[in-house]
């Protein structure tokens, strides 16, 4: 059983004629995307927004019209996968780099829609390294005001050089401990100069699409 792609896919389901979809990134949302690209072909009718390089090529192979953030007047729907997610509905993402695009996109949209494999689904956030999204120049002072928050933060690299995001920015992946309130956390982070976003996504998910123990289809709705 592909429990990524059961997930992806069901999502889609969410998805109707006419719709404004913000297309997500990583390996879960990756299948809601195919499916969604098969839907066009069969003539489905919606126009998407990608939130990375990497979907946006994905999207076009597929045949899935795009617009840009400034040539609509709202997202109807987005669906992203996520990296850890709470009791609270609460997720931690980022792992794939693309946070502040996806953040944007989540926040914009009217309903927001999590593909999360049962392994995704925590007690507490915090197992997955919370990726933090700054500006390179400045990177040295940045690190240090985010470790003035109990905060370890390691600078994400690719063959020694640091890793750089769609925009041009440096990632910390940063572990935390389980005492920190996590909803203080991100408005803290984004106080400090330098970070341009957190990939802590508080109150923002509307209903996630998992996995029961029985690998039944759950959706999880705030």
């Amino acid at each position: 059983m592909n429990e990524k792609k059961i997930v992806g896919e069901k999502a889609v389901e969410f998805i109707k004629d006419g719709m404004v979809v913000g297309l997500g990134t990583g390996t879960t949302v990756y299948y809601s995307i195919i499916k969604l690209g098969k839907l066009v072909k069969e003539g489905l009718n919606i126009q998407g927004i990608p939130t990375s390089v990497q979907t946006e090529e994905l999207a076009k192979q597929l045949g899935i019209p795009l617009v840009s953030c400034n040539e609509v007047e709202q997202i109807d729907v987005a669906i992203d996968g996520a990296d850890e997610v709470n009791s609270d509905l609460d997720l931690i993402k980022g792992g794939g780099g693309a946070l502040l695009r996806e953040k944007i996109i989540a926040k914009a949209a009217n309903k927001f829609i999590v593909v999360a494999t049962p392994s995704k689904m925590v007690g507490n956030l915090g197992s997955f390294q919370l990726p933090v999204e700054v500006a390179p120049f400045g990177v040295e002072l940045t690190e240090k005001h985010i470790r003035k928050y109990g905060i370890n933060p390691i600078l994400r690299q690719i063959e020694g050089n640091p890793y750089k995001t769609d925009n041009g920015n440096y990632i910390f992946d940063c572990s935390f401990p389980d005492s920190l309130n996590v909803k203080e956390l991100e408005e803290k982070l984004n106080l400090i100069p330098g970070v341009v976003e957190n990939g802590l996504f508080i109150n923002m998910t509307d209903i996630v699409v998992s996995l029961d123990d029985e690998k039944n289809i759950v959706l999880i709705e705030r």
